[in-house]
C-alpha cells in the first residue's frame, strides 16, 4: 500500500480524491493547506487521517511515500523541489512552472534523485487520443501531412462556470501579476501535448500570435489587471515535415471546454473530440477517402493518469507523462511567447 500526501485542498483536490479512491494499492493519508484550518476541515470531510498547515510539517512527519501537488501554479516549483529533496515521489498539476528553465530544474532534480515524477496532463485520459496514436503508429493514415488542433473555452463570455469579471478564481487567470501566463500557459500545455501525443510526432518550429482582448474599461477589476493573453493561434512544422495549426482560446463562444484534433495523412485521416469527460474518434480510411466518408472507431478504456502514477510507484520506475515531457512542452510555450513578441518563427533542437 502506497501512502499519499495531498498538497493543496482547492478545487482540483476533489478530482484527485475521486481518482485515487478507485485505486486499492494507494491511499491518501494526509493533506496540507497553508490556510489555517482548511486542511483539517478537508481531512474531516474526506476521511483523511492527518492534516497539516504547512508542507514543512508534513515532511517532518514523513509518513507518506508520494505526494500529489495541487498547489497554485506559482508554488509548484518550490514545493515540488522540497518534496524531491525529502525523497518523495511526485504527481504534479500542470503547468509545472511558468518557464522552461524552472521546469528543467524540477525535472533534473527528480531524475537525479531517481524518483517517480509525473504531471497530470488530464487529456491523456482520453481513450480517443490514445487510440488515435496507436493507429498513427501502425501506419493506418500513411504519412502525416497536416494537423489541426484546437482547445475552445468560453468562460470569458459565458457564465456557465461563474462570472469571469467578478470571481477571484477567474480573475487571477487574467492577470500576469497574479501568476497567470494566460490561455497559452493554462491550457496551451494541454493542446500542445494532446496534438503531438496523438500525432506521435514532435514540433520542430512554430510561429505564434498571442492576443489579449479588452474586457472592461481600463482593463482592470480591483487589484486585477487583466493583461494575460486570452487567445493564441500558431502555425507549426512537425519533425516529420507535416504542417500544423494550433489554436487555444477563452473566447470560443458556444463552446464550454472542448478539444479537437484532426490528423490528415496520405492514406487516411483521424478526428478526435473530447470535452474532458467523454471522447470520440472518427476515421476516414481505406476506400472511404474517395467518398470522404467518416466512421466512428471503437475506443476501449485506458489507464488514467492516477492509475499510471500508482503503477509507476509500485514498479519503481517512472511513468508518462513525466516531468521531462512537461519540460518539452514548456519549451514550446516559451517559444510561442518569444515568437509572438518578435514576430518570428522559433525553431527547436
Amino acid at each position: 500500500m502506497k501512502k499519499l500526501l495531498l498538497l493543496g485542498t482547492g478545487g482540483i483536490a476533489a478530482h484527485h480524491i475521486e481518482e485515487f479512491s478507485a485505486i486499492p494499492e494507494c491511499r491518501i493519508v494526509a493533506c496540507v493547506d497553508s490556510i489555517p484550518g482548511k486542511a483539517a476541515a478537508f481531512a474531516a470531510a474526506n476521511d483523511i487521517e492527518h492534516a497539516f498547515d504547512s508542507l514543512e510539517e508534513a515532511i517532518a512527519w514523513g509518513g507518506f511515500d508520494a505526494a500529489i501537488n495541487c498547489t497554485p501554479d506559482g508554488a509548484h516549483k518550490t514545493t515540488t523541489l522540497a518534496l524531491i529533496h525529502a525523497g518523495k515521489h511526485v504527481l504534479c498539476e500542470k503547468p509545472l512552472a511558468p518557464t522552461y528553465a524552472d521546469v528543467l530544474d524540477m525535472t533534473e532534480a527528480a531524475e537525479r534523485a531517481g524518483l517517480v515524477n509525473m504531471v497530470n496532463l488530464t487529456y491523456r485520459n482520453s481513450p480517443a487520443v490514445q487510440k488515435a496514436r496507436e493507429l498513427v503508429e501502425a501506419g493506418e493514415i500513411g504519412t502525416l501531412r497536416h494537423l489541426e488542433a484546437a482547445y475552445r473555452q468560453s468562460w470569458l463570455v459565458s457564465k456557465a462556470w461563474g462570472d469571469a469579471l467578478k470571481e477571484p478564481m477567474w480573475l487571477w487567470r487574467q492577470s500576469t501579476a497574479h501568476g497567470s501566463t494566460g490561455v497559452l500557459g493554462d491550457v496551451g500545455i494541454h493542446i500542445l501535448d494532446f496534438a503531438s501525443f496523438g500525432a506521435a510526432d514532435d514540433f520542430a518550429s512554430l510561429k505564434a500570435d498571442l492576443v489579449t482582448f479588452p474586457k472592461v474599461e481600463g482593463n482592470r477589476v480591483g487589484e486585477y489587471v487583466l493583461d494575460a493573453n486570452d487567445s493564441v493561434a500558431m502555425t507549426a512544422r512537425l519533425r516529420s515535415g507535416a504542417l500544423a495549426t494550433v489554436v487555444a482560446t477563452r473566447f470560443a463562444t458556444g463552446n464550454q471546454n472542448e478539444l479537437s484534433l484532426a490528423l490528415h495523412g496520405t492514406k487516411g485521416a483521424l478526428r478526435v473530440e473530447t470535452d474532458g469527460k467523454n471522447s470520440s474518434l472518427f476515421g476516414c480510411l481505406g476506400d472511404d477517402i474517395d467518398t470522404a466518408t467518416w466512421r466512428a472507431i471503437d475506443t476501449p478504456p485506458v489507464r488514467r493518469n492516477a492509475r499510471r502514477f500508482a503503477d509507476a510507484l509500485l514498479a519503481g520506475r517512472n511513468g508518462d507523462p513525466s516531468f521531462r515531457r512537461a519540460a518539452d512542452i514548456q519549451k514550446l510555450i516559451d517559444g510561442a511567447f518569444e515568437s509572438s513578441a518578435t514576430d518570428r518563427t522559433v525553431a527547436f533542437s
